[in-house]
């Protein structure tokens, strides 16, 4: 009874274990000291994504607005004018994706710091990032000549279709990196609560 379900449920959530040791502590960090600093700063963050990473960003923006950051998603309509040194998120696995790509462009022509969410570490998100957090996961396009990524994803493509392990690691990822970022600020979980909606639709 519910064979698929069950297999892929457990092939997903160990693919997510096995990637943690294939995300470097090194580009978390550098991504993490840029948050801590346009936090203290009172600088904006600019979340990008689309289609499902899209919605992982908006995920991952509610989270960073709880913790007190001035902080947007691209298409909203009350996104105000980047400055030097405000800090753009763009997630995209393929590191392809036009509007991302397009948007990081011109974030990065205004002075903006731009960070790549990506499997892709010769995409052209990567390339025109400041500092790039590499995430495991199929995604449309095939898979660089990483061993260890194509031993794991060998396993688990008929059960995670298109780009879902890139998506479900990218937002477990970034939910990880909220419970950092709350002790390095000392916020805690009723600071959230206190900035949570209270008027819920």
């Amino acid at each position: 009874m519910l064979k698929v379900f069950r297999n892929a449920y457990a092939a997903i959530s160990n693919f997510i274990l096995s990637s943690l040791d294939m995300i470097s502590d090194d580009e978390v960090e550098r991504l993490l000291n840029i948050l801590v600093d346009t936090y203290r700063n009172g600088k904006k963050v600019l979340v990008i994504g689309a289609g499902r990473s899209g919605l992982i960003g908006r995920a991952f923006a509610m989270r960073l607005m709880h913790l007190g950051f001035n902080v947007y998603v691209l298409g909203d309509t009350i996104v105000p004018s980047l400055s030097s040194n405000d800090v753009v998120i763009a997630i995209s696995g393929s590191g392809r994706t036009k509007l991302v790509v397009t948007a990081a462009e011109t974030a990065k022509g205004l002075g903006a710091k731009v960070v790549a969410i990506t499997s892709h570490l010769n995409s052209p998100l990567a390339k025109l990032s400041d500092v790039i957090v590499k995430i495991p996961g199929r995604t449309k396009i095939s898979v660089e000549d990483d061993y260890n990524v194509r031993q794991l994803l060998g396993i688990y493509e008929p059960l995670a279709p298109l780009g879902t392990l890139f998506e479900v690691t990218a937002m477990v990822t970034l939910d990880s990196l909220v419970s950092e970022l709350m002790t390095r600020l000392g916020k805690t979980e009723e600071d959230l609560r206190r900035r949570h909606a209270n008027i819920e639709m």
